[in-house]
């Protein structure tokens, strides 16, 4: 199995049907799907049983409590049986009917047996509309700034098994696995011990829906509260200081108000693709 997509769900209505008529349309099917469900009660897994009954996906629904949607995607990555990961919440859809084909292939490409890879594109943001493109080059301070988002990412399974996530965070667990990928992954996770490769491809995967559980106002001052943590717990101080310098000095809380305002997010995101591309 070379893919194994998850998906956590609790009473999603009609955003589960939608997200696996994604999954369903791919091209690729050397994937399972794993439906891990927190004891719904709105009647939506009865659509996922027709379909796996009828369409001959390798669909798995696991149903059982859960403390969180961290806490779920550990216990979907526990029975996965891929070779990489795909995170893809309710009500995210694929970008296109090719996409696992295309990552397929790009995995194929860039893949090293003796090295752990995360692979990774853009996105497409239902919000605002726009394309948002991930850092191309990942290094300390792109860690610090702004990891890609988990929709864009396929990960190496042993990465997230040798480092499940932590369910203390409730916002940002996923951006706290990806660092310790990034810094720590060599403490016992990996083929001799070295860091992950990260290989970006200009693929769009997703399109993601935004307005969250992690975008409420509550959860939004959470975040900061969890980045805040997270970034000591990895980055000496003395390059944290640094980092903070820059993002003061380069307005960043300006920058986020453009980048999620609908009237100027576009620009925004040409501009920031253009110094990606020829940094």
């Amino acid at each position: 199995m070379f893919f194994s997509i998850i998906v956590v769900c609790l009473n999603p209505g009609d955003k589960l049907k939608k997200t696996l008529d994604s999954i369903d349309k791919q091209s690729f099917r050397d994937c399972e799907v794993i439906i891990k469900d927190g004891m719904s009660k709105d009647g939506s897994l009865e659509y996922v049983k027709k379909l796996a009954g009828k369409k001959g996906l390798t669909i798995r629904i696991l149903e059982k409590k859960d403390t969180g949607i961290y806490d779920a995607m550990n216990q979907a990555v526990e029975e996965a049986a891929g070779k990489y990961l795909y995170f893809l919440n309710c009500g995210d859809i694929f970008y296109s009917e090719d996409v696992l084909e295309k990552m397929a292939e790009f995995i194929k490409q860039k893949e090293n047996p003796g090295t752990l890879g995360i692979f990774y594109g853009n996105i497409f943001e239902r919000l605002t509309g726009q394309q948002v493109i991930s850092n191309p080059h990942i290094d300390a301070f792109g860690c610090y700034r702004n990891v890609p988002c988990h929709q864009a990412c396929f990960y190496d399974i042993r990465l997230v098994k040798g480092h499940p996530f932590e369910t203390k965070y409730l916002v940002r667990a996923d951006y706290e696995q990806f660092l310790w990928c990034f810094f720590r992954s060599g403490d016992g996770c990996g083929e001799g011990g070295d860091r992950p490769a990260f290989h970006y491809t200009e693929l769009m995967i997703v399109d993601y829906e935004g307005g969250g559980f992690s975008e409420t106002k509550e959860n939004k001052k959470r975040s900061q509260k969890e980045h805040k943590e997270i970034t000591r717990k990895y980055i000496p101080a003395g390059q944290l200081f640094k980092f903070k310098l820059i993002m003061c000095l380069t307005l960043a809380p300006l920058r986020t108000m453009i980048a999620e305002n609908e009237k100027t997010a576009g620009i925004y995101n040409r501009l920031k693709k253009m110094l990606y591309l020829h940094r």
